[in-house]
């Protein structure tokens, strides 16, 4: 018996190996073509055939879905990096990163490609620096946090939360890991709605859990296809992640769609993932997550955008008690707690409206809009953030167009960063001062009239 277990786990990893051989040549054909490496169609009829021969053979069909989606997540990334090796994948953080070295070599470079507020944090957080010492304030915390700001950010929340139903994170990003590498395992299903943030799904690659995308289009106003969704959702799926106002598009969701979302995710027992960091940025109608009282639902927010805090690292996540202590678990592990002063900071930021903020961020985006319509560009004009996502025009490629822009003194964030339907679009940031907007805008419809 040892010896037939042996033999066939040996042709098991051989006849991976072959798949993965295939898979690398599927990968060389798809970037010549320049075809998407993801083919629902295909994916969906090898998962009918191995659900069909788990039933016929008498094998669990949650074990044979997972050990696909691994298959699955293997071949997506064997032919990714096919593609990416003959054309390097850059995002808005290898444009700011260009951008500071350009910066570095006394080029003078206006950042409209990160979404990091010009205007400072509010006045009260100094003064809780300044004070740290003389408090003693700088000591290991809780894993969870200091008990005043999860108080303090249940108190804001409402909806029944309470300061057990609160972790405290080294900003949004950590919050979001916890929560998928917390409750995901390899051959898990997660579904991103696209655009979006590529985060949720590097942290999904990293826990081996499988990514499907539901793509959203700009003449659907960027509204997921619900029925879509509903398709999308095997017995594998463990969670779906929400991100609204939208990063990149700006878009907030209407209630209704929500509602059916919730839903869905109700009558499969799914996770939701709700990333609100935007939410001091929605500028029409908002509904959080937290509203519906969902017990397998998990809102992360932070106090880097609507407080202008993106270097104090922190943020937070609202879940049921059992699924804090899991990402408590994560943290505890790999971090021990967030820095105790930054917790204070975060404490007096707190108290502090963001409406200001919000009317700044508001009449920044409603100039971008103005001068992209100038430049006959067109979009979708955003509900909320700190961002519009215009298409490029006349095909042009959306690397090509933020090269040039570069190269005349102003970054902006490549579409395709953010999926790779989307390279005809660019992601502008409302994060200068007007004075700064206007050139950088200008410099812009330069950058497009010569390509």
């Amino acid at each position: 018996m040892r010896a037939d277990i042996r033999n066939i786990t040996s042709d098991i990893i051989r006849n991976v190996q072959k798949r993965n051989e295939l898979c690398k040549q599927a990968g060389e054909i798809k970037s010549r073509l320049k075809i998407d490496v993801r083919d629902e169609k295909v994916e969906n009829e090898i998962r009918l055939l191995v659900s069909n021969l788990s039933n016929e053979i008498g094998i669990n069909p949650d074990f044979t879905g997972r050990l696909l989606n691994i298959l699955f997540s293997e071949s997506v990334r064997l032919q990714l990096k096919e593609q990416r090796e003959q054309a390097k994948f850059e995002n808005h953080l290898t444009i700011f990163l260009k951008a500071k070295e350009l910066e570095a070599s006394g080029r003078e470079i206006i950042h409209m490609e990160v979404g990091e507020p010009d205007y400072p944090p509010p006045e009260p957080v100094k003064g809780v620096l300044s004070s740290v010492f003389e408090l003693r304030r700088y000591h290991y915390s809780e894993t969870k946090g200091i008990s005043e700001l999860r108080r303090s950010i249940a108190r804001k929340t409402g909806n029944g939360i309470n300061p057990n139903n609160i972790i405290i994170t080294p900003g949004g990003r950590f919050a979001i890991f916890a929560a998928i590498s917390s409750i995901l395992v390899p051959g898990d299903e997660l579904i991103c709605i696209e655009p979006a943030w590529p985060a949720y799904g590097e942290c999904a690659c990293f826990v081996g859990s499988t990514i499907s995308s539901l793509r959203t289009t700009f003449e659907d106003e960027w509204n997921p296809d619900l029925k879509n969704l509903a398709n999308m959702i095997n017995s594998n799926t463990k969670m779906i992640v929400l991100n609204y106002p939208n990063n990149p598009t700006g878009k907030i969701l209407e209630k209704k769609i929500l509602d059916q979302i919730v839903s869905m995710a109700k009558d499969h027992k799914l996770y939701i993932l709700s990333d609100e960091v935007y939410r001091d940025y929605a500028f029409n109608g908002y509904t959080s997550i937290s509203e519906y009282g969902y017990e397998r639902s998990i809102v992360v927010s932070s106090f880097s955008k609507g407080h202008a805090m993106t270097g104090f690292r922190i943020g937070y996540a609202i879940a049921k008690e059992n699924i804090i202590d899991r990402m408590a678990k994560v943290q505890a592990t790999a971090l021990t707690s967030v820095a105790e002063p930054m917790q204070y900071a975060a404490l007096a930021a707190a108290e502090v409206s963001t409406l200001e903020n919000a009317k700044r961020i508001s009449k920044r985006l409603d100039l971008i809009c103005e001068r992209l319509r100038e430049m006959s560009l067109r979009f979708v004009k955003p509900d909320g953030a700190l961002y519009v996502f215009p298409k490029t025009g006349n095909g042009q490629s959306d690397l090509k167009l933020v090269h040039r822009a570069l190269d005349l003194g102003v970054a902006i964030a490549p579409g395709s960063g953010f999926g790779a339907q989307y390279g005809q679009f660019i992601r502008i940031s409302a994060c200068q001062t007007d004075d700064k907007l206007e050139k950088g805008l200008h410099l812009l419809n330069s950058a497009l009239r010569s390509g």
